[in-house]
């Protein structure tokens, strides 16, 4: 069937300009404001951060720093580092920011009280996921969190349904689509996570936003 597995394919936005960039980095804002994505970080964070303000945290894959701004917003003595391996994504992204690459992070184990990776993971094979989560799990001190896509239909067929309504780039329909089919169940995900040597990972699954959050404590 359609979404029975996983099916990761090259997106779009890798091989775009700054130009040509910017109307699909806009949507995916877009998306996450309205539709589920910086609602899901957010209630994730909360169960994490207990209230606290006066926290360190690791935005990866972070795009054009929507997340990290909307983090800052609720707790604004949180110390929030941004980072991408691209340029072009992080054109908007606040300060302050890095490029890097995410599988060699340039952090000492338990630099950042809370590290996040939010609509990252899916672009990677399994043996890949692992391999970040490993990765990440160490830079973090508390805790990783892990905001995705849920692999279901109704995620995978909304932005075609909507392109008129909502005037999506047609990058955001080609990448969407692609992201979805790429995309996690619950139960994957949890192996997924264990395989990185998470004894006790917390996924849940959000509806109606279709989206996934891994929460990884120390």
């Amino acid at each position: 069937m359609l979404l029975s597995k996983r099916l990761i394919e090259p997106e779009a936005l890798e091989r775009l300009t700054p130009e040509q960039a910017r109307p699909n980095l806009a949507d995916l804002v877009r998306l996450n404001r309205y539709f589920g994505g910086h609602s899901v970080i957010r209630k994730a964070l909360h169960r994490v951060v207990d209230g606290r303000s006066d926290f360190s945290l690791l935005d990866i894959g972070c795009a054009s720093g929507d997340s990290s701004r909307m983090i800052r917003a609720i707790y604004p003595g949180a110390r929030v580092t941004c980072l991408d391996h691209r340029l072009v994504n992080m054109e908007n992204a606040p300060h302050p920011k890095m490029i890097a690459d995410a599988f060699h992070l340039p952090f000492q184990p338990c630099s950042f009280d809370v590290v996040v990776a939010s609509l990252f993971l899916h672009h990677f094979e399994d043996g890949e996921v692992v391999q970040l989560l490993g990765e990440f799990y160490a830079v973090a001190k508390r805790a990783l969190l892990v905001c995705d896509l849920e692999r279901q239909l109704l995620p995978y067929i909304f932005l075609p349904l909507t392109k008129s309504l909502f005037r999506w780039d047609r990058v955001t329909v080609h990448d969407g689509t692609r992201s979805v089919r790429a995309s996690f169940r619950v139960v994957e995900l949890i192996h997924l996570a264990k395989n990185a040597g998470i004894t006790a990972p917390e996924v849940r699954a959000h509806r109606p936003a279709f989206r996934l959050s891994l929460i990884a404590r120390k």
